[in-house]
């Protein structure tokens, strides 16, 4: 419910509602659920569990990092750093570049999620991901003289009608770690003219969420707050991508070298729905397929629509290409066997893309 029992003290709340106010600029979340035992969930069912965090010398996979790392050339950026803890930011995309080992930053990422109010449904260190479960943002309510006075009683009956949930990706570098967080919303909307019943459906990405977790595990990993805001508040060069059509087959161009158009296509690839099976860094090369992020997994999500005829079909699966040529890159779509995908699909999935990266 996204109102006060809609029924009871619906007159009230009411007759208060001139004295409450949004404390838009707080987090508090609190978790949908319980506990759980932490297991794989299906999207990642088909990855193997190697050691994440050996440097081997072949190609690399989702469960290894890419030969000829250690000779990456630095990335211009816009950057703020403390200490060995530094912001890196591309348009609306940020993330962290920490000069430690990945081994040495899991427990504390790990502990900075339930501190802020979280479960994880995915934790994977040999993988490097974690994720939050389904989670509200409780400093969204209003906070008026109900809620003050009979507190956590009335704390049940409120709902803000949105619930958030992130993941984290920790990629060793040859100097460190970089994390990264990427935000899944989700919200609750009236499903008939009588607003008798809602469904979940999901919202857009919150580049400002990703930023203040950022800023806040900045903090846990030693940087003052008020240095975090300092660093959180840095701007960056604008950043360019437009989707163009090229011998028929359409794709993202970016004004980014390969290293950095990597990066910053994972992590589109994190905000907008998408799961990475498996990724090539030698080749460029990210193996995806889309899992819906729904709460209760009952309504289809908008990708769902976007990739169907309303039937429900099996999740598709695509190759994401990533080429770089000097300081431009280009993203493109495969289908699952490796050939240049032109399909109306195809042209979805690099506009989502475009669209985040702008």
């Amino acid at each position: 419910m996204k109102t006060i029992s809609r029924f009871a003290l619906l007159a009230l709340v009411a007759g208060l509602a001139a004295c409450s106010a949004l404390e838009s600029e707080k987090i508090d979340y609190k978790s949908a659920g319980k506990a759980p035992t932490l297991e794989v969930p299906p999207d990642l069912t088909q990855l193997s569990r190697d050691n994440r965090y050996a440097v081997p010398g072949g190609a690399v996979t989702a469960n290894s990092y890419q030969a000829g790392l250690a000779n990456a050339p630095s990335l211009p950026t816009a950057v703020s750093s403390v200490g060995d803890v530094k912001m890196e930011r591309a348009g609306t995309q940020r993330w962290l570049v920490i000069n430690r080992p990945a081994d040495q930053l899991w427990e504390p990422v790990r502990d900075f999620w339930q501190e802020s109010g979280f479960l994880l449904t995915t934790d994977q260190r040999n993988l490097g991901i974690m994720e939050t479960d389904w989670a509200e943002n409780r400093a969204k309510l209003p906070q008026d003289i109900i809620r003050g006075t009979i507190g956590k009683l009335m704390d049940s009956l409120y709902s803000t009608g949105e619930l958030d949930r992130f993941r984290t990706r920790l990629e060793r570098t040859p100097n460190g770690t970089e994390i990264f967080i990427s935000h899944r919303g989700m919200e609750e909307v009236y499903s008939s003219s009588r607003k008798d019943q809602t469904v979940w459906q999901p919202r857009a990405s919150d580049p400002e969420l990703e930023a203040e977790f950022l800023r806040r595990l900045m903090v846990k990993l030693g940087v003052s707050q008020e240095q975090s805001k300092v660093i959180a508040a840095a701007g960056a060069a604008p950043q360019t991508a437009k989707v163009a059509n090229v011998g028929g087959q359409p794709m993202v161009q970016i004004n980014d070298n390969f290293e950095r158009a990597w990066r910053r296509v994972g992590l589109a690839l994190d905000r907008t729905g998408f799961t990475v099976e498996d990724r090539d860094r030698t080749a460029g090369t990210y193996f995806v397929r889309y899992v819906p992020p729904n709460p209760n997994k009952s309504d289809p999500s908008f990708f769902s629509k976007l990739f169907s005829s309303g039937k429900t079909e099996a999740p598709l699966k695509f190759r994401i290409l990533v080429k770089g040529q000097g300081e431009t890159s280009t993203v493109s779509v495969l289908n699952e066997a490796g050939a240049p995908d032109s399909t109306a699909n195809a042209q979805r999935i690099v506009q989502v893309i475009a669209d985040d990266l702008k």
